[in-house]
């Protein structure tokens, strides 16, 4: 049997590259005379952009401080020992770059028997514990305060969460064995499955507190000397920590089938980390810690050679690092600057357009539309929506008083747009008319500003073809809704300059935004392979295939919504209308459905009616379809509507529409909600076997979010 040292060298050498933490032991004596005390301190000499982790020689970095104040403690040359991290962050887990290179599943179980094994030893030093969640705190970095006695949490704690199941593994460290052990199951469930499924919701200092993780909570000010002070309290006896008992009866198994319920809603039985989680949950309410962490190890272990978590961690890297840094985009240094904004049009979209670039810009924003009725009510959205952040706390009184001042309207565009740097259009989605506007607006703006449109499927390149200057077009396409979905198609036109591109991109981080840059193709990148998708749904519907069959054939990829609520979500004559685009583009691939042209036609807003809460198929619509006689299984389904999809891609990857495969699974993820467990599309398509069977070839070289052969 190998010994813990042993365990994490082995696991060092094959991670090389491990961005090391130190684990630093001072001493000092307690206020109020209640002895002498070690602190260990997580480190990794970096600031806080770059967040403490643990891989192996970060582990036994912290093994070895173990190893010193455990012999302190037996030894009674201390009271007790401390954990904290570094300004802003006390540890965020395990290194993820350190499980992308696994390779075999001995290594897998052997990360997380050697977390298990340095973890455990706090619990059984023979003087009491307590970990100082001084920062954001997450996965392994929760996990190690919950194996000491006592935790005090900073209310300046601005992150804090067990993320494992939102990227396909399980809380291996002990977050599935002790965390309802200690708050029990309901709120156990909450915060590893529905917070995880929940984009990876975080929790702040107060909810820490409030959930019974943290025993006290103090100010982020002189946070760690009110938790030595309140330590002393405790090590004298003056203060008792009180836990409630943890009900072990039938309440327990309700928490973990609740759970199961709201993890079969996201991810409909497709990904294995929740349910694994759960599992683990359940078997908890006999209070065998070994037995949990043991379960916890074998979870890990088969999870991390499993295709989900590859898929997830990549997707995770694509947002964070990819994201962030956007492929093919212009030198920033040529951007200019944005000092006042024109928005055309003042419906809806334009509104929320104006609210966005108001909030992240903080300039004066000026909306126009065809009559003083329309821009009154565009410029009251914007105020009712300031008034509700006021309302939440989310700005004070003076910087509403400010936002509000900065937006206007203005019939005449020669009046608005004078001084404007950036004017978007979110008119109908018509060439002629944004044709027409464009050329008003051309007119008026300033020699230098960005002329954007927020079409959705239209031309750039058209767009901008009648102007005297169609190089300071560009496409700025935003998802709906605008303040959720992250995603922003930044399109270049054939005539596009590259410092309209640039300040295209610098406005968009400005808005925080995921910006990724698409060639000037039909419907560019997500409404053409949603478009390609849920056609092919529309297509099996209008043959004859029963429309629950064909909804329930694409459950297994786990997607946030039915293709056909999707498509009610979008509206049915939205979703039409891109359709009609790409006929006349790709008439072979993209057909007009005459079930859906009906359904447009009757004025319906979608398929379903809701009277019993569960959608339905509507009634009037089942009369309005004509099908054929072609009925096809759900595997039938499912097979067609991935063929298509991965056909689309390479289509459009040949086309080069987007300069890699990654890009399409990063627009998928930030602009259509695609499940991080998939990684997006292409890892699914590739794992699946569908690239082969479809393209002869895989989208992602092996290793990319799939285990290294």
């Amino acid at each position: 049997m190998s010994t813990t040292a042993e365990l994490l060298k082995q696991a060092s050498d094959l991670f090389p590259d491990e961005v090391v933490t130190q684990a630093h032991v001072r001493h000092f004596d307690l206020p109020q005379g209640a002895g002498r005390f070690a602190l260990i301190t997580l480190d990794n000499g970096l600031d806080h952009t770059k967040p403490t982790t643990f891989g192996p020689a970060s582990l036994a970095n912290l093994n070895a401080a173990i190893d010193q104040v455990e012999k302190e403690a037996a030894d009674g040359d201390i009271a007790g020992v401390g954990i904290t991290g570094k300004p802003f962050i006390f540890a965020v887990g395990a290194d993820l770059k350190g499980v992308e290179i696994l390779k075999e599943y001995d290594h897998a179980l052997a990360i997380g028997k050697g977390g298990h094994e340095v973890f455990k030893r706090l619990s059984k030093l023979a003087v009491p514990t307590f970990a100082y969640y001084n920062g954001a705190a997450m996965g392994g970095g929760v996990e190690v305060g919950l194996h000491c006695t006592y935790r005090t949490v900073s209310k300046a704690l601005p992150a804090f969460s067990l993320p494992e199941v939102f990227l396909g593994l399980v809380p291996g460290w002990g977050g599935c064995t002790l965390l309802p052990n200690l708050i029990g199951a309901d709120k156990a469930v909450s915060v590893v499955i529905e917070n995880s499924l929940n984009q990876n919701k975080q929790l702040k200092g107060k909810q820490v507190h409030e959930l019974g993780i943290a025993d006290a909570i103090f100010e982020g000010a002189d946070f760690l000397e009110q938790s030595l002070l309140w330590t002393a309290q405790v090590l004298k006896g003056d203060i008792e920590v009180q836990r409630p008992v943890i009900a072990r009866d039938e309440t327990w198994d309700q928490a973990v089938e609740r759970g199961r319920a709201f993890a079969d809603s996201k991810v409909h039985g497709a990904a294995p980390a929740a349910y694994r989680a759960l599992d683990i949950i359940a078997a908890a309410r006999n209070g065998d810690l070994q037995q949990g962490y043991d379960a916890e190890d074998k979870a890990l272990a088969d999870l991390i050679m499993g295709g989900e978590l590859r898929a997830g961690i990549y997707a995770f890297n694509l947002v964070q690092k990819r994201g962030k840094r956007p492929a093919g985009a212009p030198d920033k240094n040529l951007a200019r600057p944005v000092t006042k904004v024109g928005v055309v049009g003042a419906g809806l979209m334009a509104s929320q357009l104006a609210l966005l670039f108001l909030r992240r810009l903080e300039v004066p924003v000026v909306l126009t539309d065809i009559d003083q009725e329309r821009i009154d009510k565009g410029v009251s959205y914007v105020h009712e929506e300031i008034d509700k952040l006021l309302l939440k706390g989310r700005v004070n009184q003076d910087k509403a008083n400010r936002l509000k001042a900065l937006v206007t309207g203005v019939l005449d565009k020669a009046e608005g747009f004078s001084d404007a740097d950036f004017v978007i259009e979110a008119v109908f989605e018509e060439m002629g008319v944004k044709q027409q506007v464009f050329a008003e607006v051309e007119a008026v703006a300033p020699a230098h500003a960005i002329l954007a449109t927020n079409t959705s499927s239209l031309s750039v390149t058209e767009m901008g073809s009648k102007l005297k200057h169609p190089e300071r077009v560009v496409g700025f396409h935003f998802f709906n809704p605008v303040a959720v979905l992250p995603l922003l198609e930044i399109v270049r036109g054939e005539q596009t300059d590259d410092a309209s591109l640039a300040t295209a991109f610098a406005v968009a981080k400005k808005l925080k935004k995921t910006a990724v840059l698409v060639k000037d193709a039909p419907a560019f990148v997500v409404n053409r392979i949603l478009t390609r998708f849920m056609g092919e749904i529309q297509n099996v519907i209008d043959e004859g295939t029963p429309v629950d069959v064909a909804e329930r054939a694409v459950e297994p990829l786990g997607l946030p919504m039915s293709p056909l609520v999707l498509l009610e979500l979008v509206g049915p004559a939205i979703g039409l209308h891109v359709s009609e685009t790409l006929n006349k583009s790709f008439p072979d691939r993209f057909k007009v459905s005459p079930n859906l042209k009906a359904v447009v036609d009757a004025g319906k807003r979608g398929f379903y009616v809701y009277d019993s809460g569960k959608p339905e198929l509507d009634p009037e619509v089942a009369a309005l379809l004509k099908q054929g006689d072609s009925v096809l299984t759900e595997e039938q389904v499912r097979s067609r509507v991935l063929d298509a999809v991965a056909q689309e891609i390479e289509l459009m990857l040949d086309e080069g529409v987007v300069a890699e495969a990654q890009d399409i699974d990063l627009c998928l993820i930030t602009g259509a909600g695609w499940p991080f467990h998939l990684g997006g599309i292409t890892p699914y398509l590739d794992r699946e076997g569908v690239s082969e069977r479809v393209n002869g070839k895989r989208f992602l070289a092996p290793g990319v979010a799939s285990v290294p052969a």
